[in-house]
């Protein structure tokens, strides 16, 4: 689609007939979230516990110091020596750059498939939290060989979505992974400094690899090159899905309009959200948290103000967790719930809002309520919130991207 009269690519999740996330990329840019690189050290700032490495000439990056342990040498010196300017190491775009940041970078390489992660860092077998018992029992069955090997230089995370595979497909998949990281992680420390050892894919193919496919049911473009890439895709990746996939084509309503994109486009850059109940929302981005205000709004009358009030914080409660998936908004997030006397309706507030919560793909947590009644959340960093996509994609800049 255009935007401003640039070209981007526009991803976008619906859930209920709603948007719920919406993804940007310039069509002359793609991330290097996720990128791997051989990273050169620039220098140590040990007031600040991280290093910067450069990824590309010009091109630096934010590196933590404690993830020097995980770190792999490119430069011929053995693992767990200390860090020192100039050397060669292996690192992974962990989070985009955003509000004049730099990305951060990790030693930590995660090597992502669409039901197992594979990891250099954390050499732990582990298995996503939202697995039944059931489910977790038979997956650990199908890898505990895997598991178990003594020799093995990686860690195994299990995916939600292994759920709903087979035994042969996952399998697979860890062959895949394997290959993938002897490829990168072993053979890439011979590679000459800068070299991108790992490329992501476009953000449309990272975003079917991540969402939970029991719940996809169709998948809709009307760009033919990229049709192509995601029926491949899932003829390789998920054998039988390709058959959701659809190519649109209707030049009296292109796909934008039919899909309400231009309504979550500007939905996003409002600050005020109203509910049906006649109560808003207002979010607002600070440099150093986010800031989110529930009101009354049209809600005058005395009578039953507690049930009303109620209603109006758990409606909102709903939409909020929408708004932060749909924005990407992240960090430490303060949410002003209108006060309620009774302490039961704060505890379902409480309940019900981390209800929510946890179908965003992004790791949440809802910490408390303080004495002066405003709820503390954090949400993962990880990309950068929509509204910053969509000022870069209309200005027409770049950032500097290391191939």
């Amino acid at each position: 689609m255009e935007l401003d009269g640039n070209q981007c690519h526009a991803c976008a999740i619906e859930e209920e007939n709603q948007i719920m996330e919406l993804r940007l990329e310039a069509a002359s840019r793609q991330s290097i979230l996720g990128n791997i690189y051989v990273g050169q050290v620039e220098n140590i700032a040990a007031n600040i516990q991280a290093a910067f490495v450069l990824i590309a000439p010009g091109v630096r990056g934010y590196f933590p110091i404690q993830e020097a342990e995980h770190v792999i040498y490119a430069s011929g010196k053995a693992l767990g020596s200390p860090l020192r300017p100039g050397d060669q190491i292996l690192v992974q775009v962990s989070r985009d750059a955003m509000k004049g940041k730099l990305p951060a970078l990790t030693a930590n390489l995660n090597f992502t498939g669409k039901y197992l992660v594979l990891t250099t860092g954390e050499k732990k077998f582990g298995l996503s939290g939202k697995l039944s018992g059931t489910e977790r029992h038979t997956l650990s069955s199908w890898l505990e060989e895997e598991a178990a090997r003594p020799d093995k230089e990686y860690g195994l995370i299990v995916r939600t979505n292994a759920a709903q595979a087979e035994k042969s497909e996952v399998l697979q998949e860890l062959s895949y992974l394997k290959n993938l990281y002897e490829k990168v992680a072993v053979n890439g420390r011979s590679r000459t400094c800068f070299s991108v050892l790992y490329e992501t894919e476009p953000v449309y193919l990272t975003t079917l690899r991540d969402i939970y496919s029991e719940n996809l049911t169709d998948i809709v473009t009307d760009d033919p090159h990229i049709y192509e890439q995601i029926t491949s895709y899932l003829k390789e990746t998920s054998p039988g899905e390709e058959s959701k996939a659809r190519f649109y084509q209707d030049k009296l309503l292109p796909l934008y309009k039919l899909s309400r994109l231009e309504n979550a486009l500007e939905e996003v850059q409002k600050e005020k959200i109203w509910l049906n109940s006649g109560g808003f929302i207002v979010i607002q981005q600070t440099e150093a948290f986010v800031s989110i205000d529930v009101n009354s709004g049209k809600f005058t009358g005395k009578k039953k103000a507690e049930e009303t009030y109620r209603k109006i914080n758990l409606e909102a409660a709903k939409e909020i967790a929408r708004q932060l998936r749909l924005r990407n908004l992240s960090g430490i997030i303060l949410i002003d719930f209108i006060n309620m006397a009774n302490p039961d309706h704060n505890d379902e507030l409480f309940h019900v809002l981390q209800k929510y919560l946890r179908k965003d793909p992004v790791k949440c947590k809802a910490v408390d309520i303080t004495p002066l009644h405003i709820l503390e959340m954090t949400r993962k960093k990880v990309r950068r919130p929509v509204i910053e996509e969509i000022r870069q994609i209309r200005s027409g800049s770049t950032i500097a991207d290391a191939k």
